[in-house]
């Protein structure tokens, strides 16, 4: 198949992955749409997987001609897995698939079509959060513009994860718009960059895709002191391209995607996180009750907080993040 025919080109970085491995390529082979080329970038990872992948592609001799297997002589993190695929990419458009992940075998057939019925630059859809035993359905809103996506997604609204999107590739490439090398916690937010330059849009109101979350003993992040300068650096580098091509349109919502980047430190029971969320953005604290789009659950939280009222907020966490949903979704 000549390259220039695919109609998608599916990138899959991968590192330290051998127990999903497996499931997730043999999801992509799989599909029930054929114009598809698999770039697959091995960053180095030190275990088992590519063995596992090309064991895997080996099942599957129509689709060999449409692989290509890339290597990263070390290992430097999945942005810069992700550009080392958009490279090579030469696809119609993109997806990104995390390869601890699966996906359904008509998930790039039905985004596809969705994107030449509306002539979208980019089409997304809900998603399955799975845990080892079951699995929670994501619902996703519906906007017919990229500026209420847009908006959507910086006032916490709509998720800007980089797996649930089909994205024209065009609009990576005209735009040069890459995803931060060296700055992985946050790197999605490279998606509302992408919507910030598109034409039209669509959603998908069906699940398609399979985020594996098995660490379900903590539902609060972990972060490290370069995570931390990680995360502020790629907020910092959006609100700069936001405000550069809409000026200060779009202040009142930044302002709500600043709540919402710290907003994870308050599901938590640790002080310290308690500290880091009263010192990011305090000056985003006056917007904490108008962003009505927002549940009243978020908003009081982040209320509370903004009065000190943090042993509430301690109560909250063990009682629903550490006991319901610790023993729900397992």
């Amino acid at each position: 198949m000549a390259k220039e025919l695919y109609k998608v080109s599916v990138i899959v970085p991968i590192y330290k992955v051998e127990p999903f491995i497996v499931r997730c390529v043999t999801s992509l082979m799989n599909q029930s749409l054929k114009e598809v080329e698999y770039i697959f970038i091995d960053d180095a990872t030190p275990d088992n997987s590519i063995s596992l992948l090309n064991q895997v592609i080996e099942q599957y001799p129509n689709r060999r001609r449409d692989v290509q297997l890339i290597v990263h002589e070390k290992n430097e993190g999945l942005p810069a897995a992700r550009n080392t695929g958009l490279a090579k990419a030469k696809g119609e458009y993109i997806f990104h698939c995390d390869s601890d992940d699966f996906v359904e075998l008509d998930m790039l057939e039905h985004l596809y079509n969705k994107a030449m019925e509306c002539n979208a630059d980019i089409v997304w859809c809900d998603w399955w959060l799975s845990f080892a035993k079951n699995e929670r359905y994501m619902k996703q809103p519906e906007y017919f513009t990229s500026m209420d996506a847009l908006k959507g997604m910086l006032s916490g609204v709509m998720k800007f994860n980089v797996w649930n999107k089909l994205i024209r590739r065009s609009l990576y490439v005209e735009n040069k718009i890459e995803f931060p090398v060296g700055y992985g916690m946050g790197e999605d937010m490279t998606i509302m960059r992408l919507f910030a330059r598109a034409s039209n849009v669509a959603y998908l109101s069906k699940a398609f895709y399979h985020y594996v979350q098995l660490n379900t003993g903590a539902f609060s992040k972990t972060y490290s002191e370069r995570h931390l300068l990680e995360l502020q650096y790629n907020v910092s580098l959006l609100i700069t391209d936001i405000r550069r091509i809409f000026g200060n349109k779009l202040d009142c919502e930044i302002a709500y995607f600043k709540l919402d980047v710290k907003f994870p430190f308050l599901i938590s029971g640790d002080s310290a996180k308690y500290a880091l969320w009263k010192k990011w953005y305090p000056e985003a604290n006056k917007y904490i009750l108008k962003n009505r789009s927002l549940s009243l659950r978020s908003r009081s939280l982040q209320w509370m907080a903004s009065k000190n009222l943090f042993w509430i907020i301690r109560i909250y966490y063990y009682c629903v993040h550490c006991l319901i949903y610790g023993l729900i979704y397992r």
